[in-house]
């Protein structure tokens, strides 16, 4: 049988619906594109935002418009909190957000029943990882392994530690294990993904540190780079950077969760620092990895942000001077706290301050690429584009440089100047 697949949403989920892939083709049965004809269809659902339940709706009825005949199950954080939803929609299997093997042999029996079937279980009285194939079933340079689920945060515009529970972490030597496949494999990168990562241990006996994952992969996989997912600003710790600024294959991007650059938005969102834990974070991490890449995530427009407060936000990320930021006006989601507090922004007002915010982030990342002429960067190349190839270096800047196959390679780059969404660069040397 053949199964078409797609995926809204999240690193998790994009590492979940290639696991449901990988078991699929172990089961004996073959993966095809989501636009041919398939025995059935798999949908996994996002539901950070209104928005994205939207776009769910939209793929789902269009997947029964063009597949009438077809099996389609869907799961993912939408059907956790609106199965009814789903089932209206013309859902044959129903599963939430987690036990994806139970959702795979559910596709299989109703693919050969033609009987509905449906599991939802209660997030919040989740307590184990589930562990699943890491990687993908098309080789590529770049592989996720998912070491943690759950989120115990409950910011008030979030729905998501409703739909994916509490923290549950993947045991030290499972994770350890996985990395290793993934190099014997041929994956040259692993970025280490979850709902929460900086929750990784807090389950688990004896509460390891997240620094011990990292160290404990890195030492494991000293020939792939190792790439942190998001980070919660407190996991950032003077011990955190001592222990991992030694381990020369951890990428030094560092993606610091933010939010907003205001302490009084930041507590109407609850989240769980302020601007001056926030800068203390970035001070250490630049201190000890002198070059790296700070990303992170900002949301304008929150439900009662004055203009003042908006300003305090703009003066606050260019005192960090992020590599890249991720913008986002604030979208309502019904289910949360935010959703129904006062002083709801209009939808001019939101583009009108993520213009601005977006500006201001170019202007950012801009410098920040510029700074790089003259630094030799080991690039990992991906793929040709338009007469060069490119690729990332652990700092996450795009590189070109003129050349072919380069697929897979990491070599050492010479910066020379700012081009196009990265840098240009030229080769220094063959591969060691």
């Amino acid at each position: 049988m053949k199964f078409g697949f797609y995926t809204l949403g999240c690193k998790t989920n994009q590492y979940e619906t290639q696991a449901m892939e990988q078991l699929m083709v172990a089961a004996g049965h073959s993966v095809g594109s989501f636009d041919e004809p398939c025995d059935g269809y798999i949908i996994n659902t996002c539901s950070v935002t209104a928005v994205a339940d939207k776009k769910n709706r939209a793929v789902i009825r269009r997947c029964r418009r063009e597949n009438p005949e077809a099996v389609i199950g869907v799961c993912g954080c939408y059907t956790q909190h609106a199965k009814q939803a789903v089932l209206d929609l013309g859902a044959d299997v129903v599963g939430g957000s987690a036990n994806r093997r139970e959702f795979v042999d559910m596709m299989l029996q109703a693919v050969k029943t033609k009987k509905p079937l449906e599991s939802v279980d209660e997030a919040l009285r989740r307590r184990s990882f589930e562990v699943l194939p890491a990687g993908g079933l098309v080789e590529r340079t770049r592989a996720m392994l998912k070491v943690q689920d759950g989120c115990v945060n409950f910011c008030s515009y979030c729905i998501i530690p409703y739909t994916r529970g509490p923290v549950r972490s993947a045991p030290l030597e499972i994770a350890v294990e996985q990395a290793k496949e993934l190099a014997r494999r041929g994956y040259r990168e692993i970025v280490l993904t979850g709902i929460e990562i900086a929750g990784w241990g807090t389950d688990l006996p004896g509460k390891p540190p997240l620094w011990q994952l990292i160290d404990s992969i890195c030492r494991a996989v000293p020939e792939l780079r190792i790439r942190l997912g998001s980070l919660e600003p407190r996991v950032v710790t003077k011990e955190l950077c001592e222990k991992t600024a030694c381990l020369p294959n951890l990428c030094d991007q560092f993606h610091l969760s933010m939010q907003s650059g205001c302490d009084t938005v930041l507590q109407r969102m609850k989240r769980k620092y302020d601007t001056a834990r926030y800068m203390e974070s970035v001070a250490l991490l630049r201190s000890y990895f002198p070059n790296c890449a700070i990303t992170t995530d900002m949301i304008v427009a929150f439900p009662g942000e004055t203009e003042e407060e908006f300003a305090k936000s703009l003066d606050f990320i260019q005192t960090c001077g992020f590599a890249e930021m991720h913008i986002f006006p604030y979208s309502r989601r019904p289910g949360t706290p935010a959703d129904k507090m006062p002083e709801q922004h209009n939808n001019a007002t939101k583009e009108e301050r993520s213009r601005r915010a977006i500006a201001v982030a170019e202007e950012m990342s801009l410098a920040y690429r510029q700074s790089q002429a003259g630094k030799v960067l080991e690039v990992l190349f991906e793929e040709e584009s338009k007469g060069f190839f490119a690729g990332h270096a652990p700092n996450y800047v795009k590189v070109y440089v003129r050349g072919e196959n380069l697929h897979n390679r990491v070599l050492p780059v010479l910066i020379t100047e700012v081009y196009r969404d990265g840098v240009l660069g030229q080769i220094q040397e063959e591969e060691q």
